[in-house]
C-alpha cells in the first residue's frame, strides 16, 4: 500500500495518523537556532543560556563523586514522584526568600520548571480554552500551550510589566463573548523576553482582579533572586496562596544541566500534578534531586547567587552601554535583573526577515515573532546578555549594529518591504529532546 492510501506523503506516511493536537506542534524559533548559535566564530545574543563558568566547578566534581561512592544505591534508582523529601525543605526555605511560606509537601519536583509549565496546562487545559498570557510572552510556555490546543489571548505590559487596566478589560471582553480563561500566565520578576518587573503596587491589583473573574494565576518565576540592587520583592503567591500555582526553577540560580524545577499549588490541584507526572516520568531524577541537596546542604548557594547577580550586572552593563554607542537610534529597556534586553528596531525593520543577514555577519539573536502566539513582535527583538564576556557582548553589538545600518540603508533604497537583505540561511533541523 502507498503512502498516498494510507492517508500520509511521501516524507511522512503517518502524517494522517497523528493526534489533532501534535499538528499544531512547531520547532522554537530559539532551538532552532541553537545549532548555528553555537559555531565559535558567532557571537550568541539569542539562548537564555546561564553562566556555569561561574561556579565552583571542582568543589562540584567531588561532591558528585561523593555521591556516587557513598550514595549510589540511593542516587540511581527510582524515588517518589511528588520529589525527595529533603530537598523539598530546601525549595521551601528558597521560596521564604521571596515571602512565600509553604510546608514540603505543598512542593512537587519536576524535570525542569517546564514540566511543571506541561502539567499545569495539561491538567486545567482542554482544546480550544482561553489562556491569558503577557505580550510578549516566553516562547516555551507558547509552546506548551500550542501543543495543548489552548488559545492563548495577549495583555500588553509596559516599564513596571503587566498593566491591570488592560487586564481587566481583557477578561470582561472574554467573559461578554462566552469565553472561559483557565488561568492567567505570567513572569513578573525580570520577564522573559520583556525584562521589566511587576511593580509592587501592580501585584495585588492583578490579584484582585483575577480572584473577581476567578481566574487562576500561573507564577513562573525562574528570575526571581537576580535582581541586581534589590531584595526580591514579594511572590504573586505570598499574596494569594489559593489563587497562584508558583513554578521555581535551580537551572538560573545553579545549572540548567540538573533539570530540576518544582511547582507549589493548592492542595487539590497539588495532587493532581503529582499524579500527572508519575504518569508521565514516573518519578524526577533521583540523582539530579541528591546532588542539588547536598549543593545546598553543604555550599554558599546564597553567596552564589549574589556572585551571578554580579556577573549578570556586569553583562547587562556591557550590554546597554554597547547599544548607546552603537545602535542608539533603536530602543529598549534596562533591566533590573534577570538575562534580557528587549530591543525595539528602527521603524521599517524586521527582525525576522533580517536574520540571516545577521548570521552571515556572525551575530544570533531571536526575533521578537517568537514570544507572540499571534505572529507579532517583528520590530523587535531579544537580546541575552548573560552568557558571553563583556568584550563578547560588544563585539556582538558592534556586528549587529552594522547589520541594523545595512537594513536601514536598504529600507531607504528600496521601501519597507525590501529588508532582510542577507545571504540565505539554512536552519538545521532543531533537537527537540
Amino acid at each position: 500500500m502507498t503512502s498516498a492510501e494510507t492517508g500520509g506523503t511521501r516524507l511522512d506516511p503517518w502524517l494522517e495518523s497523528y493526534a489533532a493536537r501534535a499538528h499544531a506542534m512547531r520547532a522554537s524559533e530559539i532551538r532552532a537556532l541553537f545549532a548555528v548559535a553555537s559555531r565559535p566564530e558567532v557571537v550568541s545574543l539569542a539562548g537564555g543560556m546561564p553562566y556555569i563558568g561561574g561556579l565552583p566547578l571542582e568543589e562540584l566534581g567531588e561532591m558528585m563523586r561523593r555521591i556516587v561512592v557513598e550514595q549510589g544505591e540511593v542516587a540511581l534508582q527510582y524515588g517518589s514522584g511528588q520529589g525527595y523529601e529533603p530537598l523539598r525543605e530546601h525549595i521551601v526555605q528558597v521560596m521564604a526568600l521571596e515571602g512565600i511560606t509553604a510546608h514540603p509537601d505543598d512542593v512537587v519536583v519536576t524535570t525542569g520548571s517546564q514540566q511543571a509549565l506541561d502539567l499545569v496546562t495539561k491538567i486545567f487545559i482542554d482544546p480550544g480554552d482561553v489562556i491569558v498570557a503577557e505580550a510578549p510572552s516566553y516562547v516555551g510556555a507558547l509552546g506548551v500551550f500550542r501543543a495543548h490546543e489552548a488559545d492563548v489571548v495577549h495583555v500588553a505590559m509596559d516599564a513596571d510589566g503587566l498593566v491591570p487596566a488592560e487586564l481587566e478589560r481583557t477578561l470582561a471582553r472574554l467573559k461578554a463573548e462566552g469565553r472561559r480563561v483557565k488561568f492567567l500566565y505570567t513572569v513578573p520578576n525580570f520577564h522573559n523576553p520583556g525584562g521589566v518587573t511587576l511593580s509592587l503596587e501592580r501585584r495585588p491589583q492583578v490579584l484582585g482582579i483575577c480572584e473577581r473573574y476567578g481566574v487562576l494565576v500561573l507564577e513562573d518565576n525562574p528570575y526571581g533572586l537576580l535582581g541586581f540592587d534589590s531584595d526580591p520583592l514579594p511572590a504573586l503567591r505570598s499574596m494569594s496562596p489559593e489563587g497562584v500555582i508558583y513554578l521555581g526553577s535551580f537551572s538560573k540560580t545553579f545549572a540548567p544541566g540538573f533539570r530540576v524545577g518544582w511547582a507549589v499549588a493548592p492542595h487539590a490541584v497539588r495532587e493532581k500534578l503529582v499524579l500527572a507526572s508519575e504518569s508521565a516520568i514516573l518519578c524526577p531524577s533521583h540523582a539530579s534531586q541528591l546532588a542539588i541537596t547536598a549543593y545546598l546542604d553543604h555550599h554558599d548557594w546564597q553567596g552564589q547567587i549574589k556572585k551571578f547577580r554580579e556577573q549578570y550586572r556586569e553583562r547587562r552593563d556591557a550590554m546597554v552601554s554597547a547599544l548607546e554607542e552603537m545602535i542608539p537610534e533603536a530602543s529598549w529597556n534596562v533591566p533590573d535583573g534577570g538575562f534580557y534586553v528587549w530591543l525595539k528596531l528602527p521603524e521599517g525593520l524586521n527582525s525576522k526577515s533580517m536574520l540571516p543577514r545577521a548570521v552571515t555577519a556572525r551575530v544570533a539573536y531571536v526575533p521578537g515573532t517568537a514570544f507572540y502566539f499571534d505572529g507579532q513582535g517583528a520590530d523587535h527583538i531579544r537580546l541575552s546578555y548573560c552568557y558571553p564576556t563583556p568584550e563578547r557582548i560588544r563585539e556582538g553589538v558592534r556586528r549587529l549594529a552594522g547589520v541594523v545600518d545595512q537594513e536601514l540603508e536598504t529600507v531607504r533604497i528600496f521601501g519597507a518591504d525590501a529588508g532582510g537583505g542577507g545571504d540565505t540561511v539554512e536552519f538545521p533541523s532543531p533537537d527537540l529532546a
